[in-house]
């Protein structure tokens, strides 16, 4: 396993190097098909298995993410991006991947949102995102999902 961040709350590894990629349109797909690369533009190349480790509790969760898995990115709403990004900046794709597969699959990490939250945050330091804007991402998200993210805790 590729251990990808590790700090006193948090233990992320993979089996390999996360491989993303972006959906091209192309002018012989359907009108369905484009609004569904417009609305998840970004795709997991290559089965992922991932390990999270939650280090207070020392339990680990283990998951693949399947080759194919698309998604959205990072969910800014537009009026941010000139402060925190686009969706499509690089350094959210792996952060934004992690994070979208918990919360599809809330039981991969027993259903802790603020787990998920704290691997979100961690995924995007990782990636070079300084902590204060991992911080406001990651408190962002986590009062999205309580509101509307339907997770148990």
């Amino acid at each position: 396993m590729i251990k990808w961040f590790e700090d006193d709350e948090v233990l992320i590894e993979f089996n390999k190097a996360p491989n993303v990629g972006i959906r091209y349109i192309m002018p012989y797909f359907t009108v369905k098909e484009v609004q569904e690369i417009k609305k998840l533009p970004f795709v997991n190349r290559e089965d992922l298995e991932v390990q999270l480790t939650d280090l207070n509790e020392n339990d680990p969760y283990i998951f693949v993410i399947p080759s194919g898995f698309c998604y959205d990115g990072a969910s800014i709403p537009k009026v941010f991006w000139r402060i925190i990004g686009s969706n499509t900046d690089n350094e959210f794709l792996i952060a934004s991947l992690i994070h979208d597969v918990l919360c599809i699959n809330h039981k991969y990490v027993k259903n802790d949102r603020a787990f998920s939250t704290k691997v979100f945050k961690a995924l995007l330091i990782a990636s070079g995102v300084s902590k204060f804007k991992a911080g406001v991402m990651a408190n962002a998200v986590d009062l999205f999902q309580k509101m509307f993210g339907g997770w148990g805790k």
